[in-house]
């Protein structure tokens, strides 16, 4: 089953299929996607995000940005997936919970993993009968309906995210600070690697952050900075072409040495070894 949307006067798009492995490559629109992976079976099932192994058990969710590289290479199982790009969803877009920066997506550098409530499995079969039938009709009303059931399913998959994965000790002007410093630094990670360079965007004080991160999870706000730019370089050594050299500029290192130096710290090797034993790419 497979079913798409697509406006070609905005460039707007909305995937939907019980199988993404088996249509990925059938989508007119596949890249620049922000994707929402069901795992709709009785048994768990393997997909690697950013060349690592995730075990997506029944009745769990994950959500993976543009920024992320997906492969299905060992999903033996049917994996659901809604996928859209910023045009059909975020085109009208703040920096709120529920848009495309929100904690699905960009709120967290930690990998979103939801897990659907036994009382709410109902919800969400219901939810995914009437995606079926919406696509099924064609009308001139149609994107605003699909756009009504898509922002529906994230509203429903955000609320059960600041249950799972929110520290319960934090309120909600908290997880917005949260929410805004990871916004941020997916955004300037390649010029921002201070603390303060962030604090100064969010009218807070380094310590602040730092005071908010500790009750949040065990890295810090620099922590985060830095795992975020080793990640990118993790992406670019793995998934494309580009040499050391060019991989240090791109990321804002002026000497390829030091952009060395680095890698090697954040991960115990080298980028010319890193290259040697890269986790599976395809």
């Amino acid at each position: 089953m497979k079913f798409e949307f697509n406006d070609t006067k905005l460039g707007s798009h909305l995937g939907f299929t019980n199988d993404i492995k088996k249509y990925q490559n059938q989508f007119s629109i596949q890249s620049g996607n922000i994707y929402m992976l069901w795992n709709r079976n009785n048994l768990p099932l393997e997909l690697y995000i950013d060349g690592m192994p995730i075990e997506l058990l029944p009745d769990q969710l994950v959500t993976t940005t543009y920024l992320q590289h997906v492969s299905y290479e060992k999903t033996e199982l049917p994996l659901t997936a809604f996928h859209f790009n910023r045009e059909f969803y975020c085109i009208n877009d703040h920096d709120h919970e529920v848009s495309c920066n929100g904690i699905l997506f960009f709120g967290t550098q930690d990998l979103p993993i939801i897990t659907i409530p036994v009382e709410q499995k109902r919800k969400f079969e219901t939810l995914y009968e009437v995606f079926q039938d919406e696509f099924s009709t064609p009308d001139g009303i149609q994107g605003d309906m699909l756009q009504m059931l898509l922002k529906r399913l994230i509203i429903i998959c955000t609320r059960l995210a600041k249950e799972q994965l929110i520290v319960k000790k934090l309120n909600n002007d908290q997880v917005e600070i949260i929410r805004k410093f990871n916004v941020l630094v997916d955004t300037h990670y390649k010029t921002k690697r201070k603390v303060s360079d962030y604090a100064e965007l969010l009218y807070k004080s380094p310590k602040t952050l730092s005071n908010l991160f500790s009750i949040y999870n065990q890295k810090s706000p620099q922590q985060i900075i830095l795992d975020r730019l080793a990640l990118e370089a993790k992406r670019l050594i793995n998934f494309t072409d580009k040499q050391n050299q060019e991989i240090a500029y791109d990321l804002g290192f002026n000497d390829p040495a030091h952009f060395s130096r680095f890698f090697k710290k954040m991960t115990g090797t080298s980028p010319s070894q890193y290259r040697e034993i890269a986790p599976i790419s395809s």
